[in-house]
């Protein structure tokens, strides 16, 4: 998998230090976006999952998969997403689909059994407002995983953490 960057301790993609895994690609282009450069699906550089999880392992924060798009690649992020999950650490993902357009994706429905929190939507430049929590702009959403059905969304706030 093509990684553009890992950044340990992050307190900007979720709640509490992090580490945020970068992976390369996106298609949604949105204007606007802070990370134009993660749009390349041939940027970074490819890194195992032994790899990928051997950081996650030396820095020992929950994780945030961003990018990119990380959901262009939800079936490689699969194993990876199980090994981290059975390591005890919590995952966050942000995506510009929307929830109901990521439960088609190969791989998705899979990865998202295993995530708390998806961040949905693209970024919308009219709508950006730098005073939300863990967001660019408001039509992005805060969907709890471990509450919501594809019929019934719940959002996230600090509060139910």
């Amino acid at each position: 998998m093509r990684i553009l960057d890992i950044i340990p301790g992050t307190s900007v993609d979720g709640p509490g230090l992090r580490t945020s895994i970068y992976v390369a690609g996106c298609r949604h282009e949105c204007r606007g976006c802070h990370n134009p450069q993660s749009w390349d699906f041939e940027g970074g550089r490819e890194m195992t999952d032994r790899e990928i999880l051997a950081e996650v392992d030396l820095h020992g924060f929950d994780v945030t998969l961003t990018g990119g798009d990380p959901l262009y690649h939800a079936e490689e992020l699969v194993p990876i997403v199980k090994a981290i999950r059975e390591r005890g650490y919590s995952v966050w993902c942000y995506t510009g689909f929307t929830y109901p357009a990521v439960l088609s994706l190969p791989g998705a429905r899979e990865l998202l059994a295993m995530t708390e929190v998806l961040v949905d939507g693209p970024f919308e430049e009219s709508l950006r407002d730098i005073s939300l929590l863990f967001r660019g702009s408001s039509n992005q959403r805060l969907i709890d995983l471990r509450r919501s059905t594809p019929e019934e969304i719940k959002l996230w706030s600090p509060e139910n953490f």
